[in-house]
């Protein structure tokens, strides 16, 4: 408190204890926790020494707005209405700056004063231990009874005053919320409070999940429970916030969800750590997980699983195609599954409870094919998928995953759904050239048909939107008949063909456009 001049709540010091324990696991106790204390408490006093945010951008503002008046003088800017505004907008922008100053300046002398006078009232216990070593008693004495009270008094004359301040743009307080804060940049995992929005999109997140992954709402339900009950702080600390095993036939949304989790949680795909299962089908590869042992080749680069953890403690590790790996690979994971911790080669713990774990598999997608749409014959795939799941891997590490989810396979409805999220995603490819696609509910219909493969899943559709649209595009764009900002039409013609047909705005330079046979010809090429 002496070091850094600010107060540090009792709260925040059990705050430190218990976030550091939890949450930073590559070193020990007490000395995370003082760094945390340390870090939170600097940081603290960097702001009372600095502009608060507020009249930063205020200033910031007011330069911005300034440049814009300044290159508005060549344009008669007496009688130029934007120019009006500005300086409207600049007037009030100064009250608020010289409000705000006023009571920043007055709050900054109130702290600065708390902490003159924990200085000397620390120089004066200081006096007065040095006193007492030498017997100069009246010396201490005077200092104990007469000038320490009232420093003290002095003190929380000042503190009380400062805390009576109802709009304060400064603190002089360590609290819980701080050590938090700390931990957060340290780690990247979301300890602080839960905010409005964050609030709004934990609640809302089955419903974020579902809109990108069609047709597996069990699926969805389960990682947004597992999320919403981590946040909450509800579920075991000593576990993984949860280990799920997706079960179901290829192209039916299993990797999707996945990265659909990765986007809506920490706002890209990169937070997924992708382990290929295929690629560790002989025994000794499962030393490329955690690192070779010392003395063979690879020991100084780490394994592959741990560092990755390591460098992102709060992410979702997939492993894909688990049923691909050897048997002996699996006996790794009941350690991390059961403990959420993994040993690396070099001996260091690497902490996994702060992560997702998912494992994809197609086991017995042949029955989930066999009676799709039917069910009532939903729990006998279930009984069937479980038998299949049984045989392919060891009684102790089936009792430690969470839930195994069965995906369901994709009817015609669900395809049409599938097509309209991939054309959204070609329509955000185009509009970086200024281009705007339609596509008819016919044409969508369309591509639904002929890329519909109940064995295959969703992936024959991507290849059909590329067949029938992209590449006739490609085509088109090429050759020059389509430009940027044109609009492209896709529709069904009576042959039951696709057509690609470019709009050009009016005002645009006159380009003679594609005919509706070549269109039509490029696509149906």
């Amino acid at each position: 408190e002496v070091h850094h001049r600010v107060r540090i709540k009792d709260s925040a010091i059990i705050a430190a204890a218990s976030l550091s324990d939890r949450y930073v696991s590559d070193r020990f106790l007490p000395d995370k926790a003082i760094d945390l204390v340390d870090e939170a408490a600097a940081k603290l006093n960097n702001e009372v020494s600095s502009k608060p945010e507020v009249i930063d951008s205020v200033d910031r503002r007011l330069i911005q707005l300034e440049m814009e008046l300044l290159s508005l003088k060549d344009d008669d800017s007496s009688s130029n209405p934007r120019a009006e505004a500005l300086r409207q907008e600049m007037d009030s922008l100064r009250k608020k700056q010289e409000v705000a100053t006023a009571s920043w300046e007055a709050e900054r002398i109130q702290v600065q004063n708390i902490q003159a006078l924990k200085e000397k009232l620390d120089q004066v216990r200081f006096d007065i231990e040095s006193a007492e070593r030498n017997f100069d008693l009246n010396k201490a004495a005077e200092l104990k009874y007469a000038e320490l009270p009232a420093i003290q008094a002095e003190l929380e004359k000042e503190e009380a005053e400062f805390e009576k301040s109802e709009s304060k743009l400064l603190r002089d307080t360590v609290t819980p919320e701080d050590i938090a804060a700390i931990v957060s940049s340290w780690t990247g995992v979301p300890v602080t409070k839960l905010v409005a929005t964050e609030r709004d999109k934990l609640l809302g997140l089955e419903d974020t999940l579902g809109r990108r992954v069609v047709g597996q709402d069990d699926a969805v339900r389960s990682i947004a429970e597992a999320i919403q009950r981590s946040r909450a702080g509800l579920s075991d600390p000593t576990k993984p916030i949860a280990s799920l095993a997706f079960l179901g036939p290829t192209g039916v949304g299993k990797t999707e969800l996945c990265k659909a989790l990765a986007v809506s949680m920490f706002d890209t795909e990169d937070a997924i750590i992708r382990i290929d299962m295929s690629e560790y089908m002989e025994k000794h590869s499962v030393s490329r997980l955690i690192g070779a042992p010392p003395g063979y080749v690879g020991f100084e680069e780490g394994g592959q699983l741990t560092d990755a953890v390591r460098r992102r403690p709060y992410s979702v590790i997939l492993f894909d195609e688990m049923e691909k790996a050897h048997g002996d690979v699996f006996n790794i994971m009941l350690q991390l599954l059961d403990d959420g911790r993994l040993t690396d080669s070099k001996g260091n713990v690497v902490n996994f409870r702060n992560c997702i774990i998912v494992f994809t598999s197609n086991i017995g997608s042949g029955k989930v094919l066999e009676v799709a749409g039917d069910l009532a014959r939903q729990e006998e795939v279930r009984d069937v998928v479980m038998s299949a799941v049984r045989e392919s891997f060891r009684p102790e590490f089936i009792n430690r995953v969470d839930e195994f989810v069965i995906f369901n396979s994709l009817g015609p409805d669900q395809l049409s759904q599938i097509v309209r999220l991939e054309l959204r995603r070609l329509e955000e490819r185009v509009a970086g050239r200024a281009m705007t696609l339609e596509v008819s509910e016919a044409a969508v219909a369309h591509i639904a048909n002929t890329g519909y493969d109940a064995v295959f899943g969703a992936r024959p559709l991507k290849r059909a939107i590329q067949r029938q649209i992209e590449t006739p595009l490609a085509k088109l764009l090429i050759s020059g008949q389509v430009l940027d900002g044109d609009t492209i039409k896709v529709d069904v013609d009576g042959s039951d063909l696709l057509t690609i047909t470019p709009y050009r705005p009016v005002d645009a330079e006159e380009v003679p456009a594609p005919t509706q046979e070549a269109a039509t010809s490029a696509a149906a090429g």
